[in-house]
């Protein structure tokens, strides 16, 4: 995957912007804060995912005083010319085009640019709940394969259904909701079990990645361990049989992916409760890093890795060791400060109040 050049119009601070980016390497793109680098990260982001990585809505994307947004790039994936335009409305549909065919779902657009991202956000993963990290597994999922979208999507759909049937039920489950339950257990005991089976899958598949990332940034090899645990036993279908009577108390699904977690360890101990800051957001973007080696390895070639205000968030030494393990590929890494030493650019952009300039 490959990027080679980026516009926007009318997205976020940006009235109109052409960007050419570095075809392999590390584009720097510097300047102070508030003055758009991240906006520019979270564009090729949006490219990805037709989601915005800050969690904003449409809305809060399109530039102020405009209706519509534009965001366009071209590029290269596995040897061919890719060009995606997304379209973005505040009111209205957005749409988005793969070289010049509309999308009928935003489903279709998994796959065709693929990113890596860390921002500094990402403490969370490892200091905040479970859901941080089920999204972290799901979205490594997604990049590693497509279809692993459209699971997720439809167990979303299921539990959605089952809760909001829990729901009416109050407490009290007659003969025919007992049966449309019955359907909604089949339901989300397939698509939950083939879910939690791919996350497992995963780990064991980022286990090796992650103990070399972590141990290069850190310096000093550490025993780092990633534990997926599921919220059950057995099957998931016998689980929500034994379940379904605090279910219809409480009003919701209390086993099931959903719930399910994974532990991180350092040194046999929680990084959640026990590491300390700095090793804290050594663990989140070696987390980050894996997946991203993981997608490479799978698909045979890495997706666009982009780091936003990364050095903030490390102290000199770990700063310098990812500087030195940099992975292949193209590299965005957006910095309100200087360049580490080690670090030599292929392209240094500085972005000034929505402007560009190389």
């Amino acid at each position: 995957m490959r990027l080679r050049r980026l516009w926007l119009t009318d997205f976020r601070n940006y009235t109109s912007a052409e960007v050419e980016l570095a075809p392999a390497g590390l584009t720097v793109v510097a300047g102070g804060n508030g003055q758009g680098k991240t906006n520019l990260i979270e564009a090729v982001a949006y490219l990805a995912t037709l989601d915005s990585f800050r969690g904003a809505p449409a809305e809060a994307l399109v530039r102020t005083g405009c209706s519509t947004a534009v965001v366009r790039a071209e590029g290269e994936r596995s040897g061919r010319s890719l060009l995606v335009e997304a379209e973005i409305n505040t009111a209205g549909r957005s749409r988005t085009l793969v070289n010049h065919q509309p999308l009928r779902r935003a489903a279709d657009l998994l796959g065709a640019v693929r990113v890596s991202l860390f921002s500094p956000d990402d403490l969370e993963l490892v200091k905040g709940g479970p859901a941080a990290r089920r999204r972290y597994l799901d979205d490594a999922l997604v990049g590693l394969h497509p279809r692993h979208g459209a699971a997720r999507a439809d167990l979303e759909r299921v539990l959605r259904q089952r809760n909001a049937l829990l729901k009416q039920c109050k407490g009290r489950l007659d003969g025919p909701a007992e049966s449309t339950l019955d359907v909604w257990d089949t339901k989300l005991a397939l698509s939950g079990e083939e879910l939690a089976a791919a996350r497992e899958e995963l780990v064991t598949t980022l286990e090796g990645p992650l103990a070399k990332a972590y141990d290069q940034l850190a310096g000093t090899p550490a025993d780092v361990t990633a534990v997926y645990e599921r919220s059950w036993q057995g099957p998931l279908g016998a689980a929500l049989a034994a379940a379904r009577a605090d279910d219809v108390r409480r009003g919701l699904s209390t086993v099931g992916p959903h719930r399910d977690e994974l532990r991180l360890s350092i040194s046999t101990m929680p990084a959640r409760t026990h590491a300390s800051q700095g090793e804290q957001r050594s663990l989140a973007l070696a987390l980050r890093l894996a997946a991203h080696r993981a997608v490479t390895d799978a698909v045979g070639e890495p997706p666009v890795l982009l780091l936003d205000d990364v050095f903030s968030e490390l102290d000199a030494e770990r700063t310098d060791a990812l500087v030195a393990h940099l992975p292949d590929g193209q590299v965005v890494l957006t910095t309100a400060g200087a360049v580490p030493p080690g670090a030599f650019p292929a392209l240094t952009l500085r972005v000034r109040d929505g402007l560009v300039l190389a």
